[in-house]
């Protein structure tokens, strides 16, 4: 799993790699203990901000997605029950290490080029 750094609780991995990205799923623990996601986000993006593009990954005009701040705040009810459900505190500092957390592993359609 990927670890954003040594403050963070979260670890987050998408399940599929190489050229089989949508057909992965999320692992995600907080404090090495599994988080059970809503069905509604387990096996899709995040939509997290970033550079998806196996092509031209170094070009910012690939760059899609939403940024933190906004990502928490169009994510705040389903985020705040999966915390709840999971036992996580529900406060801003565990949804920002979240989002950190996924945003590394996070992926989109297309950008492995498996269905080119």
């Amino acid at each position: 799993m990927n670890a954003v750094n040594d403050e963070n609780p979260f670890q987050a991995e998408w399940s599929a790699k190489g050229h089989t990205l949508c057909l992965g799923h999320w692992a995600i623990s907080f404090c090495e203990q599994a988080i059970v996601l809503p069905k509604s986000v387990r096996t899709r993006d995040m939509g997290t901000f970033g550079n998806f593009s196996y092509l031209f990954d170094d070009d910012p005009d690939w760059e899609e997605g939403v940024k933190e701040d906004e990502w928490i705040v169009d994510n705040i009810d389903w985020l705040s029950q999966c915390f709840i459900d999971n036992d996580i505190p529900v406060e801003e500092e565990f949804f920002r290490w979240f989002y950190q957390a996924v945003n590394v592993a996070d992926w989109r359609c297309s950008s492995c080029g498996g269905c080119m």
